[in-house]
């Protein structure tokens, strides 16, 4: 994964609505964060399946980053 792609996803997370990012299920959050990467830059098959193990690596840190951003006790999920 190059840094570019790193940035471009962080960048995805810190503008996403915090709601939507604790609201989604597991694999819906990483098929929503993919899409929107889509819509930044193009990835081909083999960026895609690499940038969507390291979202599904780092769901935790990016639900409670989301957390921290409503302000909020953390979600029961």
């Amino acid at each position: 994964m190059t840094p570019t792609m790193l940035r471009q996803l962080w960048s995805v997370v810190e503008s996403s609505q915090a709601t939507t990012l604790v609201s989604l299920d597991d694999a819906t959050l990483v098929q929503w964060l993919v899409k929107q990467l889509k819509r930044k830059s193009t990835l081909n098959g083999r960026e895609a399946d690499v940038i969507n193990e390291y979202i599904e690596s780092r769901l935790s840190l990016i639900r409670d980053l989301a957390e921290e951003r409503l302000g909020s006790e953390p979600l029961l999920t």
